[in-house]
């Protein structure tokens, strides 16, 4: 934390001129929640790791970030990151990079080929797993360190799901994505490709399986009922992106249009630049305040040169034609036509509305209740068949990768308790604390690290990750910009301040001890501590 500490001794209120300290409260050490772990839908104790990271401890800060999650390489690139947008920091400057150290530390570990922890003792219970996108390998990982034997069925040729063949190469490079695949099953998780699995009860018998967690992404395309004649090449873009991926990319002409507003659809319309068209234009029926993209997935498209026309709805296709009406946006927040139309030419259309997941196959087991595409499952990930679990897209939930995985970290501990004939209760989380809470300076002096980027210029038709590391010195530089929310880290704030001399300090990683007999509960020490880690609390009756 590199900000300047006011140690202005505060007047002792306590003390009355002949009566000695008169004490009521007492200051007490507390573990608060920092808004970065509360927000991260993988779970990841983020603050645990960014102090290991910021001591230049960086085998350590991995091992801690992979007890939660096991992509952190993968994460730091395609993840939203929703803890920096909770981050308390934005609040004084910008919130820490969080994403970028992740990056840093996973690509670390793969180049230094540190090893896998080492798995519990192997229990005898057997795991099959459909699916081996985001949530079927992070369930792998956590039940396999857990000791048991797990087999992820994939229906396609490589593992990955929509890692593979829903983000583009720039965002994610696949060697990247293999190298972090490759440490799953180095910890024992065996993957079969080219396994499409259509009966989950039979093939749970023949193969001898204790439990099943089904993890199927969302990859089928949403339809859109669009009157057509004479239709020019219309394309999901799922399966664009997936054709992309092995080598079997589409022709799509000088000029392109694609019609949805998703985080799909801006890459989409990113690679159809890549693929050599001259134009590539979104069209979307809201406006941009309300479209499902992230903001920065815009800036980056727009950055690129695609084109995006807000507003806009198509009514019809008629060849190269598309007749498309304007847009108003309502009170409710809901697009409404406005009778203004206009005609837009093109040599293909990519369809990028939504996907659905393929869960169809599971209507064939009667316990299981559905809401549409996805699955019921209770608190514990169970549907309603016992021993067979559910996550990722196929349960109702925000769609993304790391909604994924946190899922499948926590089917993962749910299905170890069924095994073992247990519940799994996690523990209660400490409050949050927030910006206000902290007593922090007025200025800051961290100004943050930047990713280096690949200049628009040099995208062209390429696939190159356009997103550079941080190197060690920057990533430990952002790790330190971290405040510590809510959980001591040993500043000597306290120890400093406290006119008593009432606080012991115990040694590196053991925090400190107060003195109550020598503490006359001034509070100086809780006006210090920049992350509010002490409180004033009632004396004991």
């Amino acid at each position: 934390m590199s900000m300047a500490r006011d140690m202005t001794p505060r007047v002792d209120l306590t003390r009355h001129k002949g009566v000695g300290p008169i004490r009521h409260r007492r200051p007490n050490y507390v573990d608060m929640l920092p808004p970065c772990n509360a927000a991260c839908p993988a779970g990841e104790n983020i603050q645990a790791w960014l102090d290991l990271a910021q001591a230049g401890k960086f085998r350590q800060a991995w091992e801690t970030l992979i007890a939660d999650n096991p992509m952190p390489g993968i994460h730091g690139r395609v993840c939203y990151h929703p803890c920096e947008g909770a981050c308390n920091r934005k609040e004084l400057d910008s919130a820490v990079g969080i994403h970028a150290v992740e990056r840093f530390l996973g690509d670390m570990a793969a180049r230094e080929n540190w090893p896998n922890p080492k798995a519990a003792p192997p229990s005898g219970k057997r795991v099959l797993i459909v699916g081996a996108g985001p949530s079927g390998l992070s369930a792998g990982w956590h039940l396999a360190r857990l000791g048991h034997a797990v087999e992820i069925r994939e229906a396609g040729p490589l593992p990955g799901g929509m890692l593979h063949f829903g983000i583009p190469a720039y965002r994610l490079p696949r060697d990247d994505l293999m190298n972090e695949v490759r440490r799953i099953e180095a910890m024992g998780v065996k993957i079969v490709l080219n396994h499409r699995v259509d009966d989950v009860l039979a093939e749970q018998e023949e193969g001898g399986f204790d439990a099943v967690f089904i993890a199927i992404g969302a990859h089928l395309s949403k339809r859109v009922n669009i009157p057509m004649r004479d239709a020019v090449k219309v394309l999901d873009a799922v399966k664009m992106l997936h054709d992309v991926e092995t080598g079997e990319a589409p022709l799509l002409g000088r000029r392109v249009l694609v019609y949805g507003g998703g985080n799909t659809a801006m890459d989409a319309a990113r690679t159809a630049r890549r693929l050599g068209a001259d134009e590539a234009m979104i069209v979307y029926r809201r406006d941009r305040a309300h479209m499902p993209a992230h903001g920065f997935e815009a800036d980056e498209a727009l950055a690129e040169g695609v084109k995006i026309k807000w507003l806009t709805s198509i009514k019809q296709i008629e060849g190269g034609e598309f007749t498309v009406e304007r847009m108003t946006i309502g009170e409710d927040g809901r697009a409404k036509p406005t009778g203004e139309f206009e005609t837009l030419e093109a040599d293909a259309v990519v369809l990028a509305l939504g996907q659905e997941a393929d869960s169809e196959f599971l209507r064939k087991v009667p316990e299981i209740e559905f809401d549409y595409d996805t699955v019921i499952v209770g608190p514990n990930m169970m549907t309603g068949r016992e021993g067979i679990f559910a996550g990722g897209d196929m349960v109702p939930a925000e769609r993304s990768v790391t909604v994924a995985t946190g899922h499948g970290k926590k089917a993962a501990r749910h299905i170890d308790a069924w095994l073992k004939g247990t519940t799994y209760e996690p523990a209660e989380k400490n409050p949050i604390i927030e910006f206000s809470g902290l007593n922090l300076p007025i200025y800051s002096d961290a100004i943050p690290s930047a990713e280096p980027h690949l200049p628009v210029e040099e995208r062209g038709t390429g696939f190159e990750e356009i997103i550079t590391a941080l190197d060690e010195r920057a990533a430990l530089h952002e790790a330190r910009r971290c405040l510590s929310c809510g959980n001591c880290f040993e500043c000597d704030n306290c120890f400093a301040a406290c006119p008593e001399e009432a606080i012991r300090k115990l040694g590196p990683g053991r925090r400190y001890e107060i003195d109550y007999a020598l503490c006359t509960g001034c509070a100086v020490c809780v006006e210090q501590c920049p992350c509010h880690a002490m409180e004033m609390v009632p004396e004991p009756a």
